[in-house]
C-alpha cells in the first residue's frame, strides 16, 4: 500500500508555505499580453521603430547601409563637463547644451580590419529625460531621426521629413508586442 503522506492536509501546508518563502514554482507577475510586462528599454525600442518606419518608407533605399541603435548613455568627455555652455558638437551629434541625444557614425574600419556600417545611435535616457511624457517622447524620437538621417543622406531636414511630423503613436499600445 503506497504511503498517503503527501495527500494529507498538512504536508499540502507545508509545501504552500515553501512557495511563500521563495522556494517553490513561481509564475509570472503580470501576463505577457499587459504593455507594463515590457521594461522601459523594450518600449524605448519600440517607440525607435516606430519612429523610423515613417522615415524607412520613404527612404529605404537610401537607409539600407544605415544601422540604428540604442545605448543608455553617452560617453562623456571631461571637457564637456568644465564648461557645457561652450561645448560645440559636429554635424553628426544632436545634443542638448553637453548632453548627447544621439550621434551619427560614419561607416569605416573597425581595430581588426573590418568594414563597418554606418549608423545612429540613440542615447535612451537623455531623450526619456528631455521628453518628460511617454507621448512628448515619440516625437522627439521622430525629429532627432529625421534630423540625422539628413546629415547621413546629405540633404535638408524638410526632404526627409516633409510632413514635419510623426504618425501619432501611442506608448502602451497593447496589440504591439
Amino acid at each position: 500500500m503506497p504511503d498517503r503522506a503527501a495527500d494529507r492536509p498538512s504536508a499540502r501546508r507545508a509545501a504552500r508555505r515553501a512557495a511563500l518563502r521563495g522556494r517553490g514554482p513561481r509564475g509570472e507577475v503580470l501576463p505577457r499580453t499587459v504593455p507594463a510586462w515590457r521594461s522601459r528599454a523594450e518600449r524605448f525600442d519600440r517607440l525607435v521603430l516606430d519612429a523610423l518606419a515613417p522615415i524607412d518608407q520613404r527612404w529605404h533605399d537610401r537607409l539600407v547601409t544605415l544601422d540604428v541603435a540604442v545605448d543608455d548613455v553617452p560617453p562623456v568627455r571631461a571637457g564637456d563637463l568644465a564648461d557645457p555652455d561652450a561645448v560645440v558638437w559636429p554635424a553628426e551629434v544632436v545634443a542638448e547644451g553637453a548632453v548627447q541625444l544621439s550621434r551619427l557614425v560614419p561607416a569605416g574600419v573597425d581595430a581588426r580590419g573590418g568594414a563597418t556600417r554606418a549608423r545612429i545611435v540613440l542615447f535612451r535616457r537623455p531623450l526619456e529625460l528631455r521628453a518628460g511624457e511617454p507621448e512628448e517622447l515619440g516625437v522627439l524620437l521622430h525629429e532627432v531621426l529625421v534630423e540625422q538621417v539628413a546629415t547621413f543622406l546629405g540633404v535638408d531636414v524638410d526632404e526627409v521629413d516633409p510632413d514635419d511630423g510623426p504618425p501619432e503613436v501611442t506608448p502602451e499600445d497593447p496589440e504591439r508586442s
